[in-house]
């Protein structure tokens, strides 16, 4: 069953591509149903520029919400976490401070 993280951001293709180190496995994005010949046929989708991708709390990229499918890309590294957090501007929202300051405005 897929996993759902707590939280994921979608970017533009374009964005992910700015990364000098990005590499696609365009093979594992989203299958697109497609008739040929009056054949229904699956396949994975063309990752155009303006198409959508999800960051992922991990620093994975998925084609989709889910953590553990359709991963387009997995080459974790210092510098990949350094361009998601200052070039994508990448952020985890802390929900616990959240919830803090709400609790304070209702007391």
């Amino acid at each position: 069953m897929a996993s759902i993280g707590k939280y994921c951001k979608a970017y533009l293709v374009k964005s992910f591509r700015e990364f000098d180190g990005w590499t696609e496995k365009s093979e594992n994005a989203r299958k697109e149903n497609k008739e040929v010949d009056g054949k229904e046929q699956s396949s994975a989708r063309e990752l155009g520029p303006e198409d959508h991708l999800f960051l992922q709390e991990n620093f994975v990229v998925t084609d989709g919400i889910f953590l553990d499918e359709n991963i387009i890309y997995d080459n974790i590294s210092p510098e990949w976490v350094e361009f998601c957090k200052h070039t994508l501007q990448f952020e985890i929202p802390d929900y616990s401070l959240e919830s803090n300051k709400a609790n304070n405005a209702a007391a």
